[in-house]
């Protein structure tokens, strides 16, 4: 968003800033009264399914998604989107197998579940672990964010990370859930846009709709790679396999989707949200990988550009005043949203699995309040964590999900083993967990052993889970050789 000289064009400032009132005064409209936590986190359980659906879909993908993805076909081709097929193979089976048991009787977080087949403990685990993940891959999200901000600005990252985490807590501190999904909505709708407005720019840049020819021949269209490895990182095994077990995890487990899906008005209505937003997704990936090619063939990746930054610097130097500031103010507001989403589902699952049961407290306006002080704590974790994040080099896209495989393979393992595994006890979870976490830790952060050197990063959640299931397993043969299987609070029965 330069003018001649480096000035910042006074029209695009004044979209933005315009922009982010906008936001924030319909997140307080939206809204309403919060009169008790279920209003605060879960928006009483009545909001529509497609408003979910398209709330789950600026959720998940954020700024991450729009500025990152982009940079990945510049520099690559298309076959990242082999991980959205993946992803909606994930949602269906997630839909008919996980979503029936979170509509048995009331549930706050998406770890109750396991406090009633294995125990409290489990439950903590559980929670305990989401929380570490969350907190992890949202600080990403934070610094992500930041990029567009530092570019368009001239700030550096970290006064733009304060900036975001400051304007985003203004309407969740008040409006909670409800707020939150209803913002996700505008803000879904404003990003893509300006998705589809850069690759008409760009491609008019590169001579238009034939200038895809010579992405052809450079085999920068190639979406479909069968190669059967473990090594290559984007494969369509690799998609549809790692892709389905990081979505099952993400969206069965992972208390940030389920929140959402726990606000829905019934079971039916939790589905089409799940399901639908497979299908957006994978549209969604779609449109901004050809964005990517588009910016390639335009000449807009130079030397030196880290890949995240191809995609903001393209809009505020080629496009129009007025529609770069709004394209720019898109992707900040969209992952604001994200950020939001992040500290509402992170002082849910605190308020829920940690404060009420150690210390007895269940008011429901008790928990209202304790859940506001909470969404401002973690505010200030995420931000910290977000400034921590800036020498990072890899793309955002592949960071945060590398980060968040650390813990969803132990956490979607749990599952199955609660469903599938009858003599599995509350002991045998925590340990697989554990022993899960302990594997994947060194394999996510670069330093495994010789045999699992350079595995791609679709794989970390497979691996995972089969650790924790094969763990879970394994100490239930060895401990409870009895046949007995784990009871409600984890006696035996």
């Amino acid at each position: 968003m330069l003018g001649e000289g480096g000035a910042l064009r006074p029209l695009d400032v004044a979209v933005i800033v315009l922009y982010c009132a906008a936001v924030i005064v319909a997140g307080l409209v939206f809204a309403g009264r919060q009169r008790d936590a279920s209003d605060y986190f879960l928006g009483h359980r009545g909001l529509p399914w497609w408003a979910l659906m398209l709330s789950v879909v600026a959720t998940e993908t954020s700024a991450v998604t729009v500025i990152s993805v982009p940079g990945i076909a510049a520099r690559g081709d298309l076959t990242f989107l082999q991980i959205g097929l993946g992803y909606l193979v994930g949602r269906i089976g997630v839909a008919s197998l996980l979503l029936p048991g979170y509509f048995e009787g009331t549930q706050d977080t998406a770890y109750q579940r396991l406090e009633r087949r294995f125990g409290r403990a489990a439950r903590r685990t559980a929670s305990g672990v989401f929380l570490l993940t969350r907190a992890l891959a949202d600080c990403v999200r934070v610094f992500a964010t930041a990029i567009p901000l530092a570019i368009i600005t001239h700030w550096n990252l970290a006064a733009g990370i304060f900036a975001i985490g400051a304007v985003t807590l203004v309407y969740t501190w008040v409006g909670g859930l409800r707020a939150v999904v209803w913002v996700d909505v505008l803000q879904l709708g404003v990003y893509l846009l300006g998705g589809i407005a850069t690759l008409a720019v760009a491609t008019r840049l590169a001579g238009g709709v034939g200038s895809f020819d010579r992405a052809w021949d450079q085999g920068k269209l190639l979406a479909f790679d069968f190669r059967p490895s473990f090594h290559v990182l984007y494969t369509f095994w690799g998609g549809l396999v790692g892709g389905a077990l990081l979505t099952a995890a993400s969206h069965g487990t992972d208390h940030l989707i389920v929140q959402r899906l726990l606000a829905a008005r019934g079971l039916k209505d939790a589905q089409r949200a799940l399901i639908g937003s497979g299908a957006f997704i994978l549209a969604q990936f779609a449109l901004f990988l050809l964005v990517g090619t588009s910016l390639w063939l335009a000449g807009a990746d130079h030397a030196g550009m880290r890949s995240d930054a191809i995609y903001p610097t393209f809009v505020i130097t080629e496009l129009p005043a007025g529609l770069a500031g709004l394209v720019v103010a898109g992707i900040l507001a969209a992952a604001m949203s994200s950020h939001a989403s992040a500290v509402n589902s992170l002082a849910s699952a605190s308020t829920h699995d940690f404060y009420a049961p150690l210390t007895g407290r269940t008011e429901p306006t008790h928990l209202l309040w304790v859940g506001r002080w909470l969404t401002l704590l973690w505010t200030g974790v995420l931000v910290a964590g977000a400034v921590a994040f800036r020498s990072q080099n890899t793309p955002v896209v592949q960071l945060a999900l590398s980060i968040a495989s650390i813990t969803y393979g132990g956490l979607l393992g749990t599952y199955l083993l609660g469903g599938f595994w009858a003599p599995a006890r509350q002991r045998d979870v925590i340990a697989a967990i554990i022993a899960s976490v302990l594997v994947m830790t060194p394999v996510v952060l670069g330093f495994p052993a010789r045999l699992l050197s350079g595995l791609a990063w679709p794989w970390y959640v497979p691996l995972g889970t089969a650790v924790t299931v094969a763990v879970g397993m394994g100490s239930s043969l060895v401990t409870n050789g009895d046949g007995k299987t784990a009871g409600r609070n984890g006696d035996e029965r």
